[in-house]
């Protein structure tokens, strides 16, 4: 584990996250997202994005693979209603032999190793938690440790973003902190060619037919203001094509339309609800007409 000596102090750094995420469509929110981070002369400093939309949109996708784009190393730091100011900076933690060791936060990493910072979910932290990170979101760019005793500034490449679900379960941002998280950029739902690109990049496996029924499905929940999204899409494609070839018979089942339809609306009751099923039994009748 690397460390690094900051007025005395001894950090542990965590290691920059290695995850296979690739941003699919939507080449403007990428350059939205980076423009942020730009910095136009001495006097200037990246502002702060923040990506909001509904849950399964891709804004953890978006902000990692922009940073990536970057060639720089990207930290997430999954944020919850329990997330304290110490777990943003320094925790401390018993070592071997009862010594103290100050483990540095995926945050404070990225800000001395010049990486991008993702706060995922900031929404969900309370003010107390977010008030330890406002002197990093301005032009001071650093944050102060009381339980290492130690102010850590940011490398002059260090980039930060937060996501934010767009939903009741989080808190408000105080407008001291809502004024630092500049620009908001939203993720919306992609468009079909989009939506079905996405799915054949995460479903490399999965048969043209199953993707464009799901396809159908998520534009039809889009048209009717669901809240459904690709990636719930894509755990129902999963789901259905593992019935599929668990099922005694796998090799008809994957012939039958039919078939597939009612394991695909089988996994929309079991992952969303049973409403969702009734998107996929249009789409059946839809053939069944036709024939």
């Amino acid at each position: 584990m690397e460390t690094v000596i900051i007025d005395g102090v001894e950090l542990h750094l965590t290691e920059p996250d290695e995850v296979p995420m690739t941003w699919v469509g939507q080449p403007d929110l990428v350059t939205q997202v980076q423009a942020a981070w730009l910095v136009l002369g001495d006097e200037d400093f990246p502002l702060n994005p923040r990506l909001v939309g509904k849950p399964g949109v891709g804004k953890t996708t978006l902000a990692y693979h922009a940073g990536r784009s970057l060639n720089k190393p990207v930290y997430l730091f999954q944020a919850t209603m329990d997330t304290r100011p110490e777990d943003l900076i320094v925790t401390p933690v018993i070592s071997e032999g009862g010594k103290i060791k100050y483990m540095a936060s995926s945050i404070v990493s990225a800000m001395i190793k010049g990486g991008v910072a993702v706060i995922d979910e900031g929404n969900r932290m309370s003010e107390k938690s977010w008030a330890s990170l406002a002197p990093l979101l301005d032009s001071r760019r650093y944050v102060e440790s009381v339980v290492a005793g130690i102010k850590i500034k940011a490398h002059s490449e260090f980039r930060l973003c937060t996501t934010m679900n767009d939903d009741a379960s989080t808190f408000e941002l105080p407008e001291y902190i809502h004024s630092r998280l500049q620009p908001q950029i939203y993720i919306d739902f992609p468009e079909r060619d989009e939506e079905l690109l996405i799915l054949r990049k995460n479903l490399p496996f999965a048969d043209d037919e199953i993707l464009e029924y799901v396809v159908e499905f998520l534009q039809a929940a889009h048209d009717a203001d669901e809240r459904y999204s690709v990636r719930d899409g894509i755990n129902i494609a999963r789901y259905a094509m593992k019935r599929v070839a668990s099922s005694a018979n796998p090799e008809p089942a994957n012939e039958d339309p039919g078939v597939i339809l009612n394991y695909l609306r089988e996994a929309a009751s079991l992952i969303l609800d049973e409403g969702a099923t009734a998107y996929f039994n249009e789409i059946l009748d839809e053939m069944t007409d036709e024939q």
